[in-house]
């Protein structure tokens, strides 16, 4: 499976969903809590060519955007295939 990282703050609800439909696929990802951590806000800012909400999720070090965008691609059947080895 493809390395996934989530940029999220605690306070997010989008940020619980995103992590719950990755928990559900077992999805194992890396978790960056941007709340108090201005270096990595300016990272995912950076990533993300300019996403300054959350979640912004990467997939193989390539952003495929937030929550809604993720679910979007699970619906779309296309997510599983991003993931994939």
């Amino acid at each position: 499976m493809k390395p996934v990282e989530i940029y999220t703050t605690p306070i997010c609800g989008f940020c619980t969903a995103a992590k719950r439909l990755l928990d559900k696929k077992g999805v194992e990802y890396t978790e960056y809590n941007v709340m108090m951590n201005s270096e990595k806000r300016a990272e995912m800012n950076q990533r993300s060519n300019g996403g300054r909400t959350v979640p912004q999720i990467f997939i193989d070090g390539k952003p495929i955007g937030g929550c809604d965008d993720l679910f979007d691609l699970e619906h779309d059947d296309v997510l599983d295939k991003l993931l994939a080895s």
